[in-house]
């Protein structure tokens, strides 16, 4: 049995704050989203998953909604960095509009489809602010 570690990832951060603000995500609190890079895991097909603080663990630590965002270091780090966006993006979708410490379903809201569109959105936004920050 595999013992699972869990380290701070400031450069999935990064990306994340990155798409938050290219695709005007202002719904989610950023300085409330943390980032994590696990390794050990023995999951096969999960890249990421999102954890939040539900109502009970408010109340009870007395914190306002987070979440976090795992990255699983052994399938997440081989993705190509355009693969690395999408399935952040994926995961941000997870966050209601309501920021609660609650989720999304994927049924509904969240697909293929749906990332995709986004990516495009975001890979366009991100080309335009670099260009302009270099005239």
């Amino acid at each position: 049995m595999l013992t699972i570690k869990y380290i701070e990832a400031p450069d999935v951060k990064a990306l994340l704050d990155e798409i938050m603000d290219c695709l005007d995500l202002f719904h989610i609190v950023p300085q409330f989203v943390y980032c994590y890079r696990s390794t050990g895991s023995e999951s096969e097909h999960i890249i990421a998953r999102i954890h939040g603080l539900g109502r009970i663990w408010q109340e009870a630590l007395r914190r306002p909604p987070a979440y976090i965002i795992e990255v699983i270091s052994e399938r997440y780090d081989n993705l190509s960095p355009k693969e690395k966006e999408r399935t952040l993006i994926h995961e941000l979708l997870h966050i209601p509009k309501t920021f609660s410490g609650g989720f999304r379903p994927h049924k509904g809201y969240i697909s293929k489809k749906k990332v995709e569109e986004l990516h495009r959105i975001f890979t366009r936004r991100r080309f335009l602010s670099r260009v302009s920050l270099r005239s």
